[in-house]
């Protein structure tokens, strides 16, 4: 099978995005919710999705941040298209095979609200950008736990599926803390923490992503030896 979709697209576009972030924070105007008189981007006074605004908090046009990252987060249907090619890969297991259908399409719902987030700027759609932004994960928690039970039962080194494994705990953790938490519209202090967690969720995310494209990999090597 080729290795384009489920291997070399989602290596790119972990890449891409991180890469875009990066551009992003550093062409941030600067402002966040509490306070428009920051200088810059903070790491853990500014949301991710702050980059993505047609104007920062400080009220300066925002271009070049929100180009950079609104593409990022919409290139991430092409993470959620990748998958659908996945289970391909496990056609030799019925079982495995079943799993990695049901998981590739919650992956691919989850990285459609993830396009979502990018094509819906908080400051012109906040109730849709919200709506994307929450609900993107929770597609991610059962989408985990199947590829987790996937890479177990299949011939693919264990340390694929315990770096998944890892990852469902903390995405599962974090779809907890978003039911759980507080506005951060109320306190900097919460804004503080939602901010920070939401940043190593998100690291935690592309990790496994990245992750995920060698365990696949591995699995057509193995696929292709028979």
């Amino acid at each position: 099978m080729d290795n384009f979709w489920p291997v070399k697209v989602l290596r790119v576009v972990s890449v891409f995005f991180l890469g875009a972030v990066c551009i992003g924070m550093y062409w941030y105007p600067g402002g966040n919710i509490h306070n428009p008189d920051q200088i810059g981007y903070s790491f853990t006074r500014n949301f991710l999705s702050d980059l993505g605004g047609y104007e920062s908090h400080s009220g300066a046009v925002n271009f070049i941040a929100a180009f950079f990252f609104n593409t990022g987060m919409f290139l991430f249907v092409l993470v959620g298209v990748a998958f659908l090619y996945v289970p391909l890969l496990f056609k030799e297991d019925r079982v495995n095979y079943r799993l990695a259908v049901a998981g590739s399409i919650l992956f691919l719902l989850g990285t459609v609200f993830f396009s979502g987030v990018g094509l819906t700027p908080h400051d012109l759609y906040l109730d849709l950008h919200v709506f994307f932004a929450v609900n993107a994960f929770r597609f991610l928690v059962p989408g985990s736990l199947l590829y987790f039970i996937v890479l177990l039962r299949s011939s693919v080194a264990n340390r694929f599926a315990w770096v998944s494994g890892v990852y469902l705990v903390c995405v599962a953790s974090y779809v907890g803390y978003q039911i759980m938490s507080g506005n951060p519209f109320d306190s900097a202090e919460e804004m503080i923490r939602q901010a920070t967690i939401q940043k190593l969720i998100v690291i935690a995310s592309v990790i496994n992503i990245f992750s995920l494209s060698f365990a696949f990999g591995h699995q057509a090597r193995l696929q292709r030896a028979h």
